[in-house]
């Protein structure tokens, strides 16, 4: 049985513990020191022959750089199979230049983290005309899983269950609603979105009764908080009686916390892909689901 053992920076903090009681192999964090001239030092003592690294790549260009020297370093003490638990993997959305001269920020990551890995695992990445994260990293093992079942989990567990209506507030969203509503036996669908640009959109939902209805809103990115206030606003007009917001990727600020609650999020559910004052669903149980067979390789 090979050694194995979790790596995690400061940021990564209880969740990565979690993690790594899960798996119930033991973790240390990874070490920085940042001069004065905004340059790193890091380092990973104790590397094992299979060493992973927990990083959630929100707020990223900082991490990035010392996720780099951390792989060197555990390269350097021995190990000979790295794997990047990203639970937010971030650069994924653009896939395509849009203008001359630009840069596109999937492929870029790719080779980056390709050069850094053995295997990368993450959840629910946002991805668009690439729809599968093994064409993303086609150099190494890559492996998205889904949030879904844990949300279902958790909204059973706060009482909902199939008089809930479980909407997505776009056609991306439509497959995490489906399951989402599977799982708890309910009617899912999904709004359609038309964007005027990165902070103004427009939502439709299709015709159904939402009069006094309980609305489980599931979107897996929320940042600027545009999309899903949208989307909230549109349900309370359609006569939803009250409106829970679960979200896989909870990137948004203090701010946008408190104008998604005034205008009708009776809760806010995230994973804890990032940390973030709204977690509630662990992303533990899931990850080591995945990661288990590497115990016995």
């Amino acid at each position: 049985m090979n050694a194995i053992s979790l790596f995690t920076f400061a940021h990564g903090g209880q969740h990565a513990a979690d993690l790594a009681s899960a798996l119930s192999i033991p973790y240390s964090e990874i070490g920085v020191h940042r001069f004065p001239d905004g340059e790193s030092r890091v380092t990973a003592p104790g590397a094992t022959a299979t060493s992973i690294v927990y990083c959630p790549l929100d707020r990223p260009n900082e991490k990035l750089v010392e996720l780099m020297f951390a792989s060197d370093a555990l390269r350097r003490g021995g190990a000979g199979r790295l794997i990047l638990v990203a639970p937010y993997l971030c650069y994924m959305r653009q896939d395509k230049a849009f203008h001359e001269g630009e840069a596109v920020s999937q492929q870029a990551m790719s080779r980056f983290l390709s050069s850094c890995f053995d295997r990368i695992v993450t959840v629910d990445t946002h991805l668009h005309r690439v729809s599968r994260i093994e064409d993303v990293f086609p150099d190494i093992e890559a492996q998205n899983l889904t949030a879904a079942d844990a949300i279902a989990d958790f909204a059973k567990g706060q009482g909902l269950g199939a008089d809930v209506l479980v909407a997505g507030p776009d056609e991306e969203s439509i497959q995490w609603a489906r399951r989402v509503g599977n799982a708890l036996g309910a009617e899912a669908i999904a709004g359609r979105k038309t964007r005027h640009g990165d902070r103004k959109v427009d939502i439709e939902f299709p015709d159904c009764n939402l009069e006094d209805r309980t609305v489980l809103l599931l979107d897996d990115i929320v940042s600027s908080g545009g999309t899903v206030l949208t989307a909230i606003a549109r349900l309370k007009e359609a006569g939803a009686a009250s409106v829970y917001l679960a979200v896989t990727h909870a990137l948004f600020d203090a701010a946008m916390e408190r104008r998604l609650r005034e205008a009708g999020a009776v809760s806010i559910w995230s994973t804890t892909s990032v940390p973030h004052p709204t977690n509630e669903i662990s992303l533990a149980p899931l990850l080591a689901e995945a990661l288990r067979g590497e115990k016995v390789k």
